[in-house]
């Protein structure tokens, strides 16, 4: 079936794969970034995740933002508050991501936040950092003078076991000074801690961003390559959908209970189109007023001879007089009917009926023959037309199923015969 509807629709479904390329392209103007690059910010000493947050919340606020537009030259920061992001990476880093149409600008912009963040953070971390700062050197102060203190005692404790005897009190101090030492070692610890926390302020960027060689996904040629895809894919998918949902009648058996008569013959017509209709611009250039799914045979064209079925279909109701109703529309049975009538010298009659609202008068007639194509009227189209021949006091005798079908094959013209010169002519040359 897929194959059928590449065959039938390709027109259409290359037009709309070129307006799904075209609506990709101008959907390139608002989803596509541009050129990007980060820059990384280092934030030295232990940090909690929380905090790495707030740093990165900091990174993309209106000061920092409003600063760096200003050292370039854009204003306000507000233009550049959809091009920069920031997101948190493992090891205290902290990554700027910068979108712009150029990547030297991309690379500027960059570059000017991580500057402008490292320097706001350093002036936030100084400007209310000072009780912090003095409070941190009190409890240094604090510390190095018990140190001094332990050493001290530490000191006058190994001057009392230096004799060498062994008693109960030496015991107590060596054991007191055991402790003593462990308690210099705890204090000591902790001044190495205060220390490391007194500079946890320092942010450094690790270098300048790179400058993008190319555009950042999804650029234009992948937007447009995109929409083509997807739009040829609904096409596609909306046929076989449409092919599925199709009511119309195909099996015999169907059509026959349906209209009311069994199938007498079903024959297979070359696909013409309808001279009378009127095509559309539309139908013209896409060819979609055609159906899609008519069946392709690999024979030649002149092959396909539905008259010997029409010879044996008139021979076989010859004696009787038909009303022979075809469906307004179904350009395909309306020949094939007026043949049928041809052959059967007048005696079937052709009428023609709306199969929305079919109505068949009163006619002088042993029975109806309906002539319908294969796939053209629904189980309650073809119930209508049997219930209007009822009406009208008519039996349907059964049905002639015309199927068109599409040569796969066809044969080299025969060049023309070359004119005659006018000597020729006048000789009477053969």
């Amino acid at each position: 079936m897929i194959g059928q509807v590449l065959r039938g629709r390709w027109r259409t479904l290359v037009v709309l794969a070129v307006l799904g390329a075209l609506v990709g392209a101008g959907s390139s103007l608002i989803l596509s970034p541009g050129y990007r690059t980060t820059s990384n910010v280092l934030l030295q000493g232990p940090r909690e995740a929380d905090e790495l947050l707030t740093q990165s919340e900091v990174a993309t606020s209106s000061v920092v933002l409003d600063r760096a537009a200003a050292v370039l030259g854009r204003g306000s920061g507000l233009g550049l508050r959809d091009q920069v992001s920031t997101t948190v990476a493992q090891g205290n880093v902290i990554t700027i991501a910068a979108t712009d149409d150029s990547a030297e600008h991309a690379q500027q912009v960059a570059d000017q936040v991580a500057q402008e963040f490292v320097k706001y953070s350093t002036q936030i971390l100084t400007s209310s950092g000072d009780s912090a700062v003095q409070l941190a050197n009190e409890r240094r102060e604090t510390l190095r003078q018990q140190v001094s203190q332990t050493n001290q005692r530490i000191t006058e404790l190994t001057e009392k076991v230096s004799d060498g005897k062994t008693t109960v009190e030496t015991v107590q101090l060596r054991t007191e000074l055991a402790a003593l030492r462990s308690s210099i070692e705890q204090a000591m610890s902790s001044l190495n801690a205060t220390d490391t926390a007194s500079g946890l302020g320092s942010m450094v960027v690790m270098g300048g961003a790179e400058r993008p060689t190319s555009a950042a996904s999804p650029t234009l040629p992948q937007l447009a390559l995109g929409g083509a895809a997807l739009f040829f894919v609904f096409g596609l998918l909306g046929h076989l959908f449409a092919a599925r949902t199709d009511r119309r009648l195909r099996d015999e058996e169907e059509i026959g209970a349906a209209a009311g008569g069994p199938v007498l013959a079903t024959v297979d017509v070359v696909d013409v189109p309808d001279p009378e209709a009127e095509r559309s611009l539309r139908a013209k250039v896409l060819g979609d007023d055609k159906p899609w799914n008519i069946q392709r045979v690999d024979v030649f064209p002149d092959e396909i001879d539905g008259d010997v079925h029409y010879r044996r279909l008139v021979a076989r109701l010859r004696q009787r007089r038909l009303l022979v109703v075809v469906a307004d529309g179904d350009h395909a049975a309306r020949v094939a009917a007026a043949d049928i009538a041809e052959l059967s010298d007048r005696w079937f009659t052709v009428v023609t009926v709306a199969p929305g609202r079919p109505v068949v008068e009163d006619a002088d007639a042993d029975g109806v023959l309906v002539v319908l194509g294969v796939g053209t009227r629904t189980a309650w189209e073809l119930v209508g037309i049997a219930e209007a021949c009822a009406d009208a006091g008519l039996t349907v005798v059964g049905a002639a199923l015309i199927r068109p079908v599409r040569p796969t094959r066809s044969r080299a013209a025969k060049p023309p015969k070359p004119a005659k010169t006018d000597r020729e002519a006048l000789a009477g040359t053969p």
